[in-house]
């Protein structure tokens, strides 16, 4: 008879089963989670597009997919093509929309292969970089985060299109935010950052010649008013409706380094006239301007007035290497540094 003791020892198992049987029923619940998740996305993706396609737009594209089990949600749509009622649109061979699957209310958009810019009457412009992505989050807020970003970006027009201003950039940042006063978010207002770093301006164009064949870096920020009008777009464009209900610019300031000419601007408002052209001043404290003055006549653009950037150079080339406080004026169209006409004023819409 073998003792008791002599018996092998079995492990019980009901210490193993229970933590199997708990990390089951967290991974039922979870993929049940993730599925409803994916549901929900998928079925406001669609009642997006049916809504903007009543209201004018175009789009198209091959068939939508949903995969990032378990932790994302990521959204493939191939052959992409989106054009608004203004003419303005974006096409891709690819977008990629991803989320984590705990908080879906931050989203990471990409353009893996490029994209191809519509610019309304001017045509289009290819757009490819190492990155090429947006990501906004806070969507149940008034006016959620949203972040632009391009890096090493190179711009390509298409045949019988327009020029584009700048060839190349290194960086290219916008980031709109709602604006903050003691901590709390306002009623209607909202912060703008805008960064190019390192742009290269087009062949013979005015970024070329400003910069006299070197690199244009900008640093722009300010607060947009009126920011719940920025609607559409419509037939006119998102500003349309903006700039009709008093919409503007406010408190800009910012930094600027044309090739050897670097200066400090800064405005407390601007706004569109009914073309949509800007309007308002512009303080510069520049350094060298001459340079970047001279280039601009040099340069081989019908949208540039020689004769005024000869003018202007003049002017500023009486102070040297020494800051000089200028204002530049946009009015009845134009674009004005004291008495002289450079360029039409920037276009919004």
């Amino acid at each position: 008879m073998t003792a008791a003791s002599d018996k092998p020892y079995r492990h019980p198992r009901r210490g193993v089963i229970g933590p199997l049987l708990i990390a089951g029923v967290i991974l039922a619940v979870w993929t049940g989670w993730w599925f409803y998740l994916v549901q929900q996305i998928e079925t406001r993706l669609e009642a997006q597009v049916a809504a903007l396609q009543q209201d004018g737009w175009t789009i198209r594209h091959a068939e939508v997919t949903t995969t990032g089990w378990p932790f994302r949600a990521r959204v493939e749509i191939p052959h992409a093509d989106i054009l608004a009622p203004s003419g303005h649109g974006v096409a891709a061979p690819e977008i990629v929309a991803e989320a984590n699957a705990w908080n879906p209310d931050r989203w990471v958009i990409i353009a893996p292969e490029g994209l191809i810019l519509t610019r309304a009457d001017k045509g289009k412009v290819a757009v490819r970089g190492d990155a090429l992505r947006m990501s906004v989050s806070h969507l149940r807020d008034r006016f959620p985060d949203l972040r632009v970003e391009l890096v090493r970006a190179v711009f390509t027009t298409h045949p019988g299109a327009d020029p584009f201003p700048i060839a190349s950039a290194e960086h290219i940042q916008l980031e709109t935010r709602p604006h903050l006063t003691d901590g709390k978010a306002t009623t209607d207002e909202m912060d703008v950052l805008f960064n190019l770093v390192d742009a290269r301006g087009r062949r013979g164009g005015p970024v070329e010649g400003a910069t006299r064949e070197g690199r244009l870096t900008l640093a722009l920020e300010g607060t947009v008013q009126q920011a719940s009008r920025l609607k559409g777009p419509n037939a006119a464009g998102i500003f349309s409706n903006w700039t009709r209900a008093g919409g503007r610019f406010t408190a800009l300031r910012g930094e600027l380094t044309a090739g050897e000419s670097r200066a400090r601007l800064s405005s407390d408002a601007l706004s569109a006239d009914p073309n949509g052209r800007l309007t308002g001043q512009i303080a510069l404290t520049a350094e060298r301007p001459g340079p970047m003055m001279s280039g601009m006549a040099s340069a081989q653009s019908g949208a540039v007035n020689r004769a005024g950037a000869v003018g202007a150079a003049a002017a500023t080339a009486v102070n040297g290497d020494r800051p000089v406080d200028l204002t530049l004026s946009f009015r009845d169209g134009r674009t004005w540094l004291g008495p002289f006409a450079l360029a039409p004023a920037p276009r919004l819409f």
